[in-house]
Parts: structure tokens; sequence; C-alpha cells
């Protein structure tokens, strides 16, 4: 595996994992299963409210070739073919959806010890082209996020980003929608023993002049069980705790009640994956 500065998408990352990732108020089951020729096969439910939907994946892997299909209960097909490495650093990725024809898009991913590098395209007449790129090392790096709509000329999208790394400690800086909001995160490794970590995010929007501050941890109880809670400006507070009751199969209950109106009902999420 490269080294260096990773791909934009992870500038922030670690923070935004440890204060949003695997918090939910759904009801969601996910098992998976092999067959004896190795194809992958997941199925899910998930129950939103009085709404239940459902999917079945597929996945296949021959080489360095994987091709994804998935089925929802909308009757979409989504399917991803994903050629990784077919020269050092270089990842290709075709996906599209059937039957909405206007879906295909191709991207390429490319990582070198001091540069990432994403870039896709729709397979339209007028496609939306993205680009991002990071340079820097696995310390310091700064990078670009762009979408340029070539049916109206106009860019959709423009984000910049800088992220700075100690052993203990990742600090990152993005400014976003247009130079509309900037966030500030930071994700700091308490203990690495037990997994404990304290993250905070802060988002600042010009138009509005509105802050939003979101602050979390997470500690891992004993080898097989986490906890994690976070709390915002808006009064949210949220806890879930997470158990690998066997090998990759995870049952995780989360909790979310609002500190300033506790006569709302508390929101119960719960998730169950089965992995064999």
């Amino acid at each position: 595996m490269v080294k260096g500065p990773g791909l934009y998408s992870d500038i922030g990352k670690k923070a935004r994992d440890l204060l949003y990732r695997d918090y939910q108020s759904d009801h969601k089951f996910t098992v998976t299963t092999y067959t004896s020729t190795g194809v992958a096969i997941t199925s899910s439910g998930t129950k939103k409210g009085e709404s239940f939907l459902a999917d079945v994946t597929t996945q296949l892997k021959n080489k360095n070739i994987t091709t994804d299909i998935k089925v929802d209960t909308n009757s979409n097909v989504f399917t991803t073919i994903t050629v990784d490495e077919p020269v050092p650093g270089l990842k290709t990725i075709f996906s599209f959806i059937v039957p909405d024809q206007r879906s295909g898009k191709v991207e390429l991913q490319y990582l070198h010890e001091y540069a990432g590098i994403s870039s896709s395209i729709g397979l339209t007449a007028s496609p939306i082209v993205n680009f991002s790129g990071v340079a820097g090392n696995d310390v310091v790096s700064l990078g670009t996020d762009l979408a340029f709509d070539t049916a109206t000329g106009n860019f959709t999208k423009c984000n910049a980003g800088l992220s700075f790394t100690k052993s203990d400690l990742i600090a990152s800086l993005t400014l976003n929608d247009k130079g509309d909001a900037v966030t500030a995160s930071y994700y700091h490794t308490v203990s690495p023993l037990t997994n404990t970590a304290v993250g905070a995010e802060l988002t600042h929007s010009f138009s509005s002049n509105e802050n939003t501050l979101t602050i979390g941890t997470q500690h891992a109880l004993d080898p097989l069980t986490t906890v994690k809670a976070r709390v915002n400006s808006f009064g949210k507070a949220s806890a879930l705790i997470q158990h690998e009751w066997r090998p990759k199969s995870l049952f995780t209950i989360s909790g979310e009640v609002d500190t300033r109106a506790f006569e709302k009902s508390a929101k119960i999420g719960l998730a169950l994956a089965l992995k064999p």
C-alpha cells in the first residue's frame, strides 16, 4: 500500500468517523454469505419509520477485478466494476444504474507517495466532471475538490482542505460550499490500548452566521465492545454501544435525546450485521 497524503475524502475522515459513524435511528439487519466459488451475497433490510427498505448485493472477485451488483426494493440495479492497480497506485472504477441511462460514470484514482488524485466523468453528452487532488505527505497535506457542469459551464462544487497529522492527533481545516462554510476538525488518540479517542468538529456558515459544534469520544470496554458518545450545539446528545459477538459480526444499539426538549421521545437505533 502506498503511504502518502491519501485522497481528498481522507481529510478530516478520522474525526467524522468518530462523530458520525454507526450512529443511527433506524433498525437495520444485514447478513452476508459466501458461495463455494467465493461469491459474497449480502442481504440487508432497514426499517425507517413506517417504511421498510431492502437490497441484495452480490460481489465477485477475479484477480484484481471486483464486480458489485446491488438490487433494491425499487428494482434499481447498481453495478460497480473496480480494477485495482492495473498499474502501481492506480484504481479504475466504472459504475452505472439501471434503468437510469444518465448514471454511467468512470472514475480514476491514483495514489503516490506525495500525491493523491481522483477524477471522474459522467458518461453523458454533457457530463459533470469531478476532480480532487491532494499534495503533501503523511504529515501535512493540502487539497482541493472541484465539480464542473459542462452543460451550464459552471462549477457546482469548489472546496479546499488542509490536514496535519502527528502520531496521536489529526487536525484539519476545510472550506466548503464555494467558500460559504469553513469546518475545523480535531481527532486525538488518548489511549491506543483501549482505543480511547476524542474528537470535535466546528462549522461556521458565513451566509447565515451560524456555528455548529459537535464533540465526541469513544472507548473500548474490552477487545470486542466499544462505546461512543457525542453532543452538539443544538442540544442533541447521542450514545452507542457496539459488540462484536463473533468475528466480523456486530450488534449495535444507539440512542439520541434532545436535551432541550426532554418531553420528546428518544430515538433508538438497532443494527445487526452477520458474517460467516
